[in-house]
């Protein structure tokens, strides 16, 4: 079933079983090998399902959950290895949602939850989005309204005695580390490490190129010159230009936290207005901008061959 969180939406399925953790991945077309992140209703439940957890962990979990962090730890033999893509870590965290603290609490056990998309597309941040990516292949979908954050949650791995950052995401970098006393390691190390790490990722249909605020009235001249459709999402109003009167402005944000929270809604719009290319001016890499940056990058990635 998908259901809402603070972040995204969600297809869960019990994470102790495994026949029910393949159709999550059946119904993504979710490499086998890619890792989900498993939701728990409450902090305390956290050294159940890892095999053991570090001080630094048990200060961020006490800091920060609820809320869109996952912290991947080494594997409790109590979760198959069929949720964690055959690794022997797991991202673990506690959404910020009513309805799935409550979902969660009904279950009485570990859930794994991916976005509830397929994969590589566009995360859903709305029913509706769930029902359009996956149609009858999820039985269920519990309607909790548009996801408040709307990016993913950040993921921080501690299970050699360092924290390093995997994704960024709902979390500032920057309110990790000043919880941790510390810097967080970067690098992505095997884009199969924790969830959302392959280069192309989040992409909707159209082609995504990454602009400046000063060079996007120019490329999209040029595109929409050499007759293609082209959508804009900038950083700032948006004024009209002579010889693009086929370009499709989407609403610009206000702030980095409205940025995040409509990013999905945005690209979705750019593929129902039936643009061919969407020139995407990204917020500076601070902050919350820091997790915008990063999905606009994967959004832009060129994209493997089907």
């Amino acid at each position: 079933m998908a259901f809402p969180t603070e972040t995204v939406y969600g297809l869960g399925a019990l994470a102790t079983d495994p026949a029910a953790v393949a159709r999550i991945y059946a119904a993504k077309g979710r490499p086998p090998d890619h890792p989900l992140i498993v939701h728990l209703a409450a902090a305390d439940e956290l050294d159940r399902w890892a095999a053991e957890v570090p001080e630094p962990a048990a200060r961020l979990a006490a800091a920060l959950w609820p809320g869109p962090l996952t912290i991947v730890l080494r594997r409790s033999p109590r979760l198959p290895s069929a949720a964690t893509g055959g690794r022997d870590t797991v991202g673990l965290r506690v959404p910020d949602h009513a309805a799935a603290t409550r979902l969660l609490e009904l279950v009485g056990g570990p859930v794994a939850a991916p976005s509830a998309n397929r994969f590589g597309r566009v995360s859903p941040t709305t029913a509706a989005d769930v029902v359009a990516d996956l149609g009858s292949a999820v039985d269920l979908v519990v309607d909790g309204g548009a996801c408040r954050v709307g990016l993913e949650s950040t993921i921080v791995e501690l299970v050699d005695g360092a924290a390093t950052l995997l994704r960024p995401g709902g979390v500032p970098a920057e309110l990790i580390e000043a919880v941790l006393g510390a810097p967080l390691r970067t690098g992505e190390v095997g884009p199969a490490r924790a969830s959302g790490m392959l280069p192309s990722h989040y992409a909707p249909g159209c082609r995504v190129e990454l602009v400046t605020a000063d060079a996007w009235t120019a490329r999209a001249c040029a595109l929409a010159a050499a007759g293609v459709r082209v959508a804009v999402l900038a950083t700032g109003p948006t004024p009209p230009l002579d010889g693009a009167a086929d370009l499709v402005v989407l609403p610009a944000s206000t702030s980095v936290e409205e940025y995040a929270r409509t990013l999905y809604r945005r690209l979705r719009e750019a593929d129902e207005a039936g643009a061919e290319v969407l020139l995407a001016v990204p917020p500076p890499p601070e902050g919350l901008g820091l997790a915008v940056a990063d999905r606009l990058r994967r959004a832009a990635a060129p994209r493997p061959s089907s």
